[in-house]
């Protein structure tokens, strides 16, 4: 099985395209960051890892129309990776996670939706609501 769960806040604004079949493809880094205990010292720390997210189709155009840099974000999705060559000639495989979920978690007074889901209770106001 291959699934990554994350919790984090974007590095930069995302960055949208288009393949040239036409499908959305959005891209943006995601900082996680890890709390924990120094043994020697007991001090507390924090470490930050990096991971690049590639969101497609839907989803893609939801992380592009309502995500900025430093937007708290959970995301669902897979490993994947690619080879490439570097500007010295070498060959280097990058490690990306393809997000298939995504919930926004900035308080909603933030100008941050909800979830990514369907939307439509939340661009309703309470008297606004069906049931």
């Amino acid at each position: 099985m291959n699934k990554i769960m994350l919790i984090g806040n974007l590095g930069k604004d995302p960055e949208m395209s288009y393949t040239a079949s036409g499908k959305a493809l959005t891209k943006f880094s995601l900082a996680v960051n890890r709390r924990m205990r120094d043994r020697e010292s007991g001090e507390r720390r924090e470490e930050t890892t990096w991971f690049s997210i590639v969101a497609w189709d839907q989803l893609a155009e939801t992380c592009n129309n309502y995500l900025h840099k430093g937007s708290k974000v959970y995301i669902e999705g897979r490993m994947t990776s690619h080879k490439y060559t570097d500007k010295d000639g070498v060959e280097r495989i990058a490690w990306d996670v393809t997000a298939t979920d995504m919930e926004m978690l900035d308080p909603k007074g933030s100008g941050q939706g909800g979830s990514q889901g369907s939307g439509y209770a939340d661009d309703l106001s309470g008297d606004d609501l069906p049931f």
